[in-house]
Parts: C-alpha cells; structure tokens; sequence
C-alpha cells in the first residue's frame, strides 16, 4: 500500500524547485469542479495509458489525489507495477487539502490560464470588444482576424471572417497573412487566453500593424447577440514561407532576450541522458509536418497548445523541455512563452534534423479480445452476461445499448459490490480496446471471468440489438467524467459562458503568493 503524504509536505514540496509529478486519478467533471492549482489531470480510466508520457522518468517523486475514496491507493499499486518507485497519495485528497485551508480551483489548464489573465495585466495587452469589431466590419474598415485556437476548434465555431491561425504558427506564417503594415490585426479564441497570447505574441514579435486580442472571443461575440460561423475551411497557407530572414530575426531576438539555451547536439544529448531530471522533447509544428518526418522518439506538442493547455503534455514541474522545429522561427517564440510560465526550456540548433538519441516509446500492450457480438447478445437475452459502457457519458446519453449500463473504471468495484452475485461474463462497450482492457484488468481480478471488448455501438446494431436515446438517463451528478460550465458554452448555453469568463477573470485573486511566483513576466522584449 502506498504511503501517504499530508497536505502541509506537499505544499512544502510545491515550493521548492525539486521535480514532483502531482496527478489528480478522478474524471474530468470531478477534477473540473475543484483541484489543486498545479494538479495534472490524469483520470484512472486512463492512468497506464497515460503516465508513461506525462511522467516518464520512473524515478520521479509522483503523489496522487482523488476525493478520498480510494481510487488514488488503487493507481498507486497500478503505477508500482508500471515501475515508478516513489508513489506517495495525498492523505485526505481533495477534501483534506480544502481543510487544510488550501485553496481548491474549478476549471481546466489551470497555470496556463492563469498564466494567460497575467500576461493581459502585465504587457497591458491592447483588446477589442466584440461590439467595435461588428462596428469596423459595419464601417467597411480593413483588418485581419485570425483565429488562435486549433483548426478542428475554428471549424466548429468561429467569429465571421475568421482565419484559422494557431498561436504556435504565427511567428512562421504572420507575413503571408497581413497584406501591409497599416491593417490592424486582431486575434481571437473561445474566451480570453488565447486571445491574449496570439495578439501578444505579435506584439512581442515587433510585428509593424496595430494588433489588439479579441475581448472574451466567440463567447463574448455569442453573448453580445451576434451571429458565429460555424463550418469555416478559412485558414492559413500550407507552403512554407519563401523569405524567413525576418521572422527568423524577431525569433532570435526574443530567444535571447528570455536568456532560452540554443543546445548543439552534444549538450541536448547530455539533457536527455541526464537520469537525475526528466526531459520532454517536444516536436510543436504541425501535426502533418509532425508525421511527414520528425526526431524519433520526440512526442508531438503543437505549440500553440503547449502553452494553452501544458498539463495535457508535461506532467512534472520543474522538468525541462527541448522544442524542436525545422526553420528556427516557431520553437524559440513558443520556448519564450513556456519560459515565463516557468520552466526550464532549450531549443536544438538543428531542430528536427539534430543527431539526437532519444528512448523509444513503449508499445501500448493494452489488448482485450474483441467480443463477438451476436453470441453477446444472445448472452445478455439469457441473463448470463452483462454490457458495460466505458464510453463518454454524452456519448451515452446520445445513443446507448439497450440494458446496459454506463460507468468508468473507478466505479466498477462499488458497482460489483452491489450486485448480488459476480457476473460470469462482463461485455465492455468502449471506443478504444486499450480503455476497455484496463478496466477489464480490474474486473478480472475482482473475480469476472470472461471479458471482451465490443467497439462501439456498430456490432451492437448490425447484431439487432436495440439502443435507446435518453438524454434523462444519467443525472449530472452521475456524469463525473463533463464538466458542465466548460463545456456547455459551446452548446449555446449563455449562462455556461457567462460563469466560464467570470470564472477566467477571477483566477488571479484565488491565487496565492507561492503559486504565483512560479511565472516569470518582470520583463517585457525592449
């Protein structure tokens, strides 16, 4: 059994400069409502999946919460067995932290949004609200508006007009999109962060136009009464640049301005097989330049999300990070944003090309028998096997297999408890066979016998197995894996949005003095 931690040792820990791996097990909706300010997400549906990239140094000191319900003891023995040696969890979880006067935060990214509400106060970053931009477009006033988020984000919603634009390509495509020198630019997002860093980053870049962010993004477009584009293919040129001198120029100049480390080959390689820290190398282009050719073994971090959402990709603080590109442009001005967040970050002198060794990625190894379905069915007819849904709960309340029953895998134990007998046969409904086999291995060793995985609702369906639609069939509060506010704003639920931008504007005054020194903005490029 694990050994636990008390929340005074772990804000001591927090603190100090040490690497520490601080992962909250519970589903996306509990962790939503309440965590630590430096918690990275890593639900225990998913934990074996994702550990091994979030942490991949075994040796790291790793602590675990979750509601005090146990689920964080059960991932300490599961990440044992995967070889990490110092697994420690939080005495009390969630709940113990909040009594120990601590400060639980609802949301998602946390620093990183913070971090966004910073960079707005600190470089006095210029904004547009939604109502002068309809103005200049009323006006037939030119500007360019440039959509900072991911082009699968654009595509759903956009602001009219809106050119896809990822922050992390900005610096490399900023000249193909501004005809001169004179057009304001101005850049967009779902509600603030991106906004601030993409006009930011131009800013910080000594791009020549007036460039402002758009105030609370396509929310506050929505909640202003204005109409959004939805299907939008607007979005930046494929080819590579003809002429880089210049943006090449700007790179370097904030590169040396945030003192980022240019590594040779020798001096990366030296990083990597250092056993005492733990280095991510990022490749952070494009996800088709990423798989067209890349640095084996690097790990894929588009840059514009590194810096939005980094406890998606980096799971230890006080890592170190070495960014890779192929044309010495996006990876210093990402390294400068993910400096000020506050880590320890280089770029490669020949990016992607730099005869770098690095370990290989493990093979998942998650494997589950692919059930049959019409011998399924035929078993949950007869009453001698049950269906599990392991997919998402909107995806369930969407479309669902007729008997059966949604769960993660942190509820499977309290549901085999409350069933009379042990079920003999258990059919796991999942869109990925690797969720379906973790959860499969708990069932297993709680004594369910036969276990398959069914992909989906599509065997079900062409086995004539009735679904069912009931958007009742799940109250919220069983619905722990949504988080409601967050999520719902897209939905054109006005409330949802409204509490989302308060709850962004807010982040600053939760915090405390510790949590905020680990940004560095005390200086801005001259």
């Amino acid at each position: 059994m694990a050994d636990l931690i008390s929340s005074t040792t772990l804000k001591h820990w927090l603190d100090e400069r040490a690497e520490l791996a601080l992962f909250d097990v519970r589903e996306a909706g509990q962790f939503g409502e309440g965590h630590l300010f430096f918690a990275t997400p890593l639900p225990y549906s998913r934990l074996e999946l994702d550990a091994p990239r979030l942490a991949p140094r075994k040796e790291v000191r790793v602590v675990l919460v979750d509601d005090n319900d146990g689920v964080a003891i059960r991932a300490a023995a599961r990440l044992e067995a995967l070889g990490y040696r110092q697994v420690l969890v939080l005495d009390g979880g969630v709940p113990g932290w909040a009594v120990a006067g601590h400060t639980l935060f609802k949301g998602v990214n946390l620093p990183s949004k913070t971090f966004g509400e910073l960079v707005e106060h600190a470089y006095h970053t210029p904004h547009i609200s939604a109502l002068e931009l309809e103005q200049w477009r009323r006006e037939g006033k030119p500007f360019v508006l440039l959509d900072g988020r991911t082009l699968e984000e654009h595509h759903k919603m956009t602001i009219p007009g809106s050119v896809a634009c990822p922050n992390g390509e900005l610096a490399y495509r900023i000249a193909a999109l501004v005809p001169d020198a004179d057009v304001p630019v101005v850049v967009n997002c779902a509600g603030r962060t991106r906004s601030i860093l993409g006009a930011q980053t131009l800013r910080n870049l000594q791009l020549a136009n007036p460039v402002l962010a758009l105030e609370n993004g396509t929310q506050g477009w929505y909640l202003a009464g204005l109409q959004l584009e939805h299907g939008s293919q607007a979005r930046y040129p494929d080819q590579v640049p003809e002429d880089l001198t210049a943006a090449r120029g700007a790179a370097e100049r904030l590169r040396r301005h945030f003192g980022i480390a240019r590594l040779d080959a020798a001096q990366a390689q030296a990083w990597v097989d250092d056993s005492t820290r733990t280095t991510f190398v990022l490749d952070i282009r494009s996800e088709a330049e990423y798989r067209a050719r890349t640095l084996p073994g690097a790990a894929h971090a588009p840059g514009g999300q590194l810096i939005q959402a980094t406890d998606q990709y980096v799971g230890v603080r006080n890592s170190r990070l070495i960014l890779l590109d192929d044309e010495q442009v996006r990876a210093p001005v990402v390294a400068s944003w993910l400096y000020q967040l506050g880590f320890e970050v280089a770029v490669l002198a020949q990016g992607i090309a730099t005869p770098l060794r690095l370990p290989s990625v493990p093979a998942a190894g998650w494997t589950l028998p692919r059930a049959d379905a019409r011998q399924a069915t035929q078993q949950v007819k007869q009453g001698s096997a049950r269906l599990l849904d392991l997919r998402s709960s909107a995806a369930y309340l969407k479309e669902h297999a007729l008997t059966s029953q949604w769960l993660v895998r942190a509820q499977l134990a309290q549901w085999l408890r409350s069933q009379e007998t042990t079920p003999h046969t258990v059919y796991l409904i999942a869109d990925s066979e690797a969720i379906a086999a973790l959860a499969a291995q708990d069932l297993r060793e709680a004594g369910v016998s036969e276990l398959a995985w069914i992909a989906g609702l599509e065997p079900l369906r062409q086995a004539n197995w009735p679904t069912a639609v009931d958007a009742a069939a799940l109250s919220p509060q069983q619905r722990i894996d949504y988080l409601f506010f967050v999520h719902d704003r897209h939905e054109g639920n006005a409330e949802a949005a409204r509490q989302y931008l308060a709850w962004e504007t807010a982040l600053i005054a939760q915090c405390r003095e510790g949590e905020l020194e680990a940004f560095r903005l005390d200086r801005l490029p001259a």
